[in-house]
């Protein structure tokens, strides 16, 4: 594989031991990784720290990546699903190629994947990348064929953190969400998400949730903020010191990450009609604190 002819700044090498297509451009880099076709590097110009968190102790393929940005497609978690196929789909541990690439107006670098191998599914997968001042992307579903095809997505972001315990998420405030935690129960989210001191742990599934989320680190001294378009669900995850430390690709490491989830999941399940296409959009941004 090479680089898009003519595209300055983008480049194939390795990052985090993984083969990744790597780019830069004078706003900002980044890395995507091959296996799976997540992106496991965004670091706007300026910034001393990454903005996504990729596990010290992430595992060589066919292990999915613990970190970065994880695809989740055709479907989220099992949503239904039953034990032999894997968990968040199939696009996560599949092998991407950059099909095109072109620089924007605004000198942003954008490229163009897919991934292969997947051709039993019924659903034909691509993937807009787009680095600059902001991370944009998005995942672009057409249904080829005679019926409708219902599906669920996510972009499973992990962002990192100084600590995840001090830590806030705005945006979610009168939110409805299931708590996988607690049996799927439903609760309204009152003020902002911060992790609670008597169970230091959150698998939560916001539906129809708005679509903006600022997720505010003193620590790092910036925040982090996700827009979203084409996506029902947010989902705030992390699995708290108790289950990370059965978790080999996470372990005492729980703390540097939090991961805020542009999704259709749950309840928001999308139907992709026949001949037609469905795109989840998500823009990520960094704003220092002054």
């Amino acid at each position: 594989m090479t680089a898009p002819d003519g595209l300055d700044g983008v480049r194939f090498g390795s990052v985090h031991g993984f083969d990744a297509i790597l780019v830069s451009t004078p706003r900002a880099t980044a890395a995507i990784s091959v296996f799976g076709g997540q992106v496991l590097s965004f670091m706007p110009a300026g910034m001393v720290d990454d903005v996504l968190w990729v596990s010290p102790l992430v595992a060589p393929p066919p292990t999915p990546i613990r970190g970065g940005t994880p695809v989740c497609w055709p479907y989220f978690a099992r949503e239904g699903q039953t034990d032999e196929v894997p968990s968040h789909g199939y696009a996560r541990t599949a092998r991407w190629s950059v099909v095109a690439g072109r620089t924007t107006e605004s000198g942003d670098t954008e490229l163009e994947l897919t991934p292969e191998g997947l051709n039993h599914l019924h659903l034909n997968l691509r993937m807009t990348v787009r680095v600059g001042t902001t991370l944009e992307q998005g995942l672009h579903t057409h249904n080829p064929g005679a019926e409708t095809v219902t599906m669920t997505e996510a972009f499973h972001n992990y962002f990192q953190v100084s600590d995840v315990a001090r830590v806030r998420v705005e945006g979610l405030d009168g939110s409805t969400y299931l708590d996988k935690f607690d049996g799927l129960r439903s609760q309204i989210q009152h003020g902002d998400w911060v992790l609670q001191n008597d169970d230091p742990r959150s698998d939560r599934v916001y539906p129809r949730a708005g679509g903006h989320y600022r997720l505010v680190d003193p620590g790092l001294q910036r925040t982090i903020e996700v827009s979203v378009r084409g996506g029902q669900t947010a989902v705030v995850w992390n699995p708290g010191e108790e289950v990370a430390s059965g978790m080999a690709d996470v372990g005492s490491h729980w703390r540097g990450f939090l991961c805020v989830e542009a999704a259709n999941a749950g309840p928001d399940v999308v139907e992709v009609p026949a001949g037609c296409d469905h795109s989840l959009w998500q823009t990520v941004s960094v704003t220092a604190f002054e």
